[in-house]
């Protein structure tokens, strides 16, 4: 192989690196702290959380989000808690069928709303409003 030819690829290569570690960058801070609370509220609601036809207790919804968070963060594809629902808390990426909540004796809604809602009031809480 030429030098200049092996110096370009390599050039190349680690460009293509560099390019596929700032693609998956973490999630900013804020949006962390945020989808924490999400997970934390989900956990703690006493609802229960049907995911492609079966309910499960809050608690282990909340797990299940939360790996599902974890894996969209490791591929840099959560910047905001916003694409956190819409990507992953709000249908089944096996399925496609959306998540429910059902909170006491209150009918079913989707999670996407749900969250949404919630997402919505710690922000109206947060410190500066």
């Amino acid at each position: 192989m030429k030098p200049a030819f092996l110096s370009s690829l390599l050039l190349s290569a680690a460009l293509a690196v560099s390019a596929a570690s700032a693609s998956a960058a973490p999630p900013p801070a804020a949006t962390q702290a945020e989808v924490s609370h999400l997970l934390a509220y989900l956990a703690g609601s006493n609802c229960q959380f049907n995911r492609n036809g079966s309910w499960y207790p809050a608690p282990d919804a909340a797990a299940h989000l939360k790996k599902k968070y974890d894996y969209l963060a490791d591929k840099g594809a959560i910047g905001s808690s916003e694409a956190f629902i819409e990507l992953g808390a709000s249908k089944s990426s096996v399925s496609g069928k959306p998540y429910l909540v059902k909170c006491g004796q209150a009918q079913p809604v989707e999670s996407a709303p749900w969250l949404g809602a919630e997402l919505a009031r710690y922000r109206q809480k947060a410190p500066g409003k």
